[in-house]
């Protein structure tokens, strides 16, 4: 598990806006520090000196979730692979 980085707020079209700490592969699962799935990461934008990341929810209540860290769990699928 790796720090993601703090949710801004929820956009118009439903997804977390999150400032990243530690940058993130696309398609990776976002947890919350008790290892709930909260989503998958969308997007990553922004300038390259602070990005930021769009995640798409897999939960209902997301609003719960603005200015708590969230976190990262690694895709096992490339590891090992080259």
């Amino acid at each position: 598990m790796q720090r993601l980085g703090r949710v801004l707020h929820v956009s118009q079209s439903r997804n977390m806006i999150i400032t990243i700490e530690n940058l993130p592969k696309i398609g990776e699962t976002v947890v919350d520090e008790n290892l709930k799935s909260i989503g998958k990461i969308l997007d990553i934008f922004g300038p390259v000196s602070s990005p930021y990341a769009s995640v798409k929810p897999a939960v209902q209540e997301i609003g719960e979730f603005v200015d708590k860290m969230l976190y990262v769990l690694p895709s096992k699928s490339r590891k090992g692979k080259m």
